[in-house]
């Protein structure tokens, strides 16, 4: 770690599919930085993968996991809000537990942080819009939120196998969507979600 103030960068990953849960990442950046972070949506599979493991093996990072269920009963900016919370505050405890102290200040990609949102946030915050492309500590936690919940999705497809998740991770392809259809939903999807929603009905 470097000795610069201590920034944690916050992104999330999985607001809009139907399945699967919405997961958050916090990361407080090591130095030297990893080279070549950019937002996690305009880097290539096999990039985005090694950077991933560059970041959880040289940086201090932590991650927040909501599942479809509490999805449904919070609703999806709530859940998110949830999810970063828990990021940052598993980032803080193992950061403590190894001597690194907390972060000291914690910057969101978006316009909304978790502030005033969830009682349990604690750290002074600021929201970037676009700061997955701009601010390298988000970047990084843009890259290791999307590649979690891309393996959560891959080993959720060995169970419900019907629903192509190891391709489209829970979005709603025409494939997600005929299997849709044609099975109805698993315990894994968004029942307050459309067409989800509209599953129960047909």
């Amino acid at each position: 770690m470097n000795d610069a103030p201590l920034v944690a960068g916050v992104d999330e990953v999985g607001r809009g599919p139907l399945a699967g849960p919405v997961v958050a990442a916090a990361v407080v950046l090591c130095n030297p930085v990893p080279g070549g972070l950019a937002d996690s949506k305009t880097i290539g599979a096999r990039r985005r993968k090694a950077l991933d493991t560059t970041i959880r093996d040289c940086c201090a990072y932590g991650i927040g996991v909501v599942e479809a269920e509490i999805i449904d009963r919070l609703n999806i900016f709530a859940a998110t809000m949830l999810a970063m919370t828990q990021a940052v505050d598993r980032l803080s405890l193992i950061m403590q537990e190894n001597g690194l102290g907390a972060p000291e200040r914690v910057v969101v990609d978006g316009p909304h942080t978790p502030e005033g949102r969830v009682r349990e946030w604690v750290w002074p915050v600021e929201a970037i819009i676009g700061g997955d492309k701009t601010v390298p500590a988000i970047s990084a936690a843009s890259i290791v939120a999307k590649e979690h919940r891309d393996r959560l999705m891959v080993k959720a497809a060995e169970q419900f196998d019907h629903y192509g998740w190891e391709r489209n991770k829970g979005y709603a392809t025409r494939e997600h969507l005929d299997a849709l259809r044609k099975r109805g939903p698993s315990p894994l999807h968004r029942r307050s979600f459309s067409p989800v929603s509209q599953m129960d009905l047909i």
